[in-house]
């Protein structure tokens, strides 16, 4: 339960749309936000069976059901058509995640279908699958509304976008105690339902650097296509890459970024790939959002990983 101390179920079954819409008019048109909206519950959910460490356990963030309320309703109503018509210094083209039209299906789709796009004229393709460190917990507010500026909103909403992020506090709750309310100055608010959408924001000023390779995003899951011509730009996008995080106060993480080299297994022309990059671990399989590649294009391997899986339910329940 929220700080607020008040359930989900028992505004849907006691309160009236009335009252709910003067409040979230009132809140967005008077620019603030109320402090109590601001105060977060984080509950440590365990990862594994038997957890034995902080890594084991996942941070949940509780907040009050009214303050999600007005969120969703700035993101619907000013965000996202907002992402329509951005500025020439921010794309959402390439992101799939937290828009009303992006799903990792899309995602997916779109990345295979450059993929076999660029193979048509190119012995391979190169795709670089990038990590971020941590990426919602680092984001620094300062540069997240600089971009948020940018967009075309109404000046009311930007300052209660502004109001949001000032004066966030959390604190954690476990086993019945609750440590005390520690002030949020940077990140992601977690569990909010604004904090994807302004993610989003965050990361549209991160593209490919050099013309005919290709960024592909969902959230801070980060791909680069790079054709066979192109493959002398390898270095050039990672350190564009590795600048625009250390600009933007998130790490790129080398040891968990890789490189897979896709080539037409049809194809009767030889196929000699680039050397691989210095702290970059070369894979022959590319997990895009749960579904196994091979550096083939077959899926082959992820279909028999689930018809496994289904068959060890199947005797678990059985």
């Amino acid at each position: 339960m929220p700080r607020d101390l008040l359930p989900a179920w028992f505004l849907r079954l006691s309160v009236s749309v009335a009252p709910l819409t003067r409040l979230i008019n009132m809140s967005v048109s008077s620019v603030m936000v109320p402090r109590q909206w601001k105060q977060a519950s984080i509950r440590p959910i365990p990862k594994v069976p038997a957890p034995s460490g902080h890594a084991d356990f996942r941070p949940i963030s509780i907040t009050p059901v009214l303050t999600r309320l007005v969120e969703k309703t700035v993101v619907r109503s000013f965000l996202y058509p907002a992402f329509l018509k951005p500025p020439p210094s921010l794309s959402f083209q390439d992101q799939y995640a937290f828009r009303p039209t992006g799903s990792t299906t899309a995602a997916i789709i779109s990345i295979l279908h450059n993929i076999t796009s660029l193979l048509i004229t190119n012995p391979y393709v190169i795709v670089i699958d990038v990590d971020f460190s941590k990426a919602f917990d680092t984001v620094r507010h300062s540069y997240l509304l600089q971009k948020i500026a940018q967009l075309h909103i109404p000046e009311y909403v930007y300052n209660w976008i502004l109001d949001f992020l000032q004066g966030h506090s959390h604190c954690t709750v476990y086993n019945g105690e609750s440590s005390e309310l520690c002030e949020i100055t940077a990140s992601i608010i977690q569990g909010s339902a604004i904090g994807p959408a302004m993610f989003v924001v965050e990361a549209a000023d991160l593209k490919a650097t050099t013309p005919g390779n290709i960024s592909c995003k969902y959230a801070d899951d980060t791909y680069i296509i790079i054709p066979a011509s192109n493959s002398h730009t390898r270095t050039t996008e990672l350190e564009h890459i590795d600048s625009w995080a250390k600009h933007n106060n998130l790490t790129l993480n080398r040891a968990k970024t890789l490189e897979v080299i896709f080539a037409d297994k049809k194809s009767k022309r030889t196929v000699t790939p680039p050397p691989s990059l210095p702290g970059i671990t070369r894979h022959t399989t590319l997990k895009i959002f749960g579904v196994t590649v091979t550096n083939g294009l077959s899926i082959a391997e992820h279909i028999q990983d689930v018809i496994m899986t289904v068959n060890l339910y199947s005797v678990f329940f059985l």
